[in-house]
């Protein structure tokens, strides 16, 4: 009689081991899944909106377009060189309204930039036009000739010129077009 209690209270403590774990894994299954399709996937950004055409680059794409390298100094207050792709070249290649054509209400025109932790900066498509300023704003993949270490990047904006860097924002996935009316 006392082996049978004793098996009963054992399936008891088993099963409500068993339904903790469940519970756990249920709350952290959403972020295993999302780590998991990082690690599986190249990273991308994306470019939607106001755009003619939407754009999903990958880090093969990025390198095939023309690159610069600019000196700056960043979160950790260090300068170091950054090398990526103008941000006025990818938005040219979603279509974006640039140029001659960036007047009137096409001023009230933006770019919002997300990246992985729900953080967002926004930039008046005029920042980032050279033809009305000379700050060259750039979507960096390398950091002092190294990809962008893991917690920060694949891909940040570099914005030099700036007095804080907070509109240099890491881990970058999307550039959105809207416009201010």
């Amino acid at each position: 009689m006392a082996a049978r209690y004793f098996e009963i209270i054992l399936n008891q403590i088993i099963a409500m081991k068993l339904y903790a774990w469940f519970v756990f894994f249920i709350s952290v299954a959403p972020d295993i899944n999302v780590r998991a399709q990082e690690i599986s996937e190249q990273p991308y950004i994306t470019v939607e909106g106001e755009v003619t055409q939407s754009l999903k680059l990958y880090q093969s794409d990025l390198e095939k377009m023309s690159r610069v390298t600019v000196r700056f100094k960043g979160h950790d207050s260090i300068a170091h060189f950054y090398t990526g792709v103008p941000v006025i070249e990818i938005l040219n290649r979603a279509g974006v309204t640039m140029g001659k054509q960036l007047r009137g209400k096409n001023l009230a025109k933006f770019l919002l930039v997300s990246a992985a932790d729900g953080y967002q900066v926004v930039f008046s498509l005029a920042e980032l036009d050279t033809s009305f300023n000379e700050k060259e704003i750039i979507l960096a993949d390398k950091m002092n000739d190294k990809p962008i270490p893991v917690d920060t990047g694949p891909f940040q904006l570099i914005v030099p010129g700036e007095k804080k860097p907070a509109r240099s924002c890491r881990e970058v996935v999307s550039f959105i077009i809207r416009s201010a009316r």
